[in-house]
């Protein structure tokens, strides 16, 4: 059973390698843009940015933990379970392939600027603060969502294709159900980063601004 499961994947990958790699590079792309972004803000609209970031940071340490690691999990979770039925709900659409692509672009520009302000205005701390706060789940959510824009491409695509094609002996069940089975599986990988989002990266980012304050 593993093994067919293995060889099936291998198989989907060999013949959607082009996907695959054109959606990694629209995510590295929007990481490249986010980057950017921060460089091209003035001084001004930084100090504002970090006015909240840092007001945010005394409000941890001087009330406590603003927002449960429960409650952290739960936003966490029902977001990725958001975005990611967005993605399916858009490879159905036919229309929605252009979308995909903005949502994946997106994923990755948040994750470009988050860092880069970070060490754009705390320097060495700022690296060191994306490591432990922004790293951690990333390790899951990037593969995660360059994975679910690449199975919601090809569905799509495939869609395309019966329909301008006159691919009419093409099934869509057996593609739809895939891609349900492949999302479900996605979503618990989503809920696995979210745990270390709550309880991993949240618990270093507390000790971090302990530090940072004292």
């Amino acid at each position: 059973m593993y093994h067919t499961s293995h060889h099936l994947l291998i198989g989907h990958i060999k013949r959607h390698t082009t996907v695959y790699l054109f959606t990694s590079l629209l995510f590295l792309t929007g990481i490249v843009f986010g980057a950017i972004l921060v460089n091209s803000m003035d001084f001004v609209q930084k100090q504002n940015l970090f006015f909240y970031l840092e007001r945010f940071f005394t409000q941890q340490t001087v009330d406590g933990e603003v927002i449960g690691r429960k409650d952290i999990f739960i936003q966490s979770l029902l977001y990725h379970i958001k975005y990611l039925t967005v993605m399916i709900l858009l490879a159905l659409s036919m229309i929605g392939l252009p979308v995909i692509w903005v949502m994946v672009f997106m994923k990755g520009l948040v994750v470009g600027f988050s860092v880069g302000f970070m060490v754009s205005q705390l320097g060495g701390q700022g690296l060191l603060l994306s490591t432990i706060s922004i790293a951690p789940q990333n390790v899951l959510i990037i593969p995660i969502y360059i994975i679910a824009g690449s199975v919601a491409m090809v569905f799509s695509i495939g869609l395309w294709q019966k329909l301008l094609l006159k691919h009419h002996h093409q099934e869509v069940l057996p593609p739809f159900i895939r891609l349900l089975i492949i999302f479900a599986v996605l979503i618990v990988f989503a809920a696995l980063a979210a745990l270390m989002e709550a309880y991993l990266s949240n618990t270093f980012l507390l000790e971090w601004i302990e530090r940072y304050n004292g």
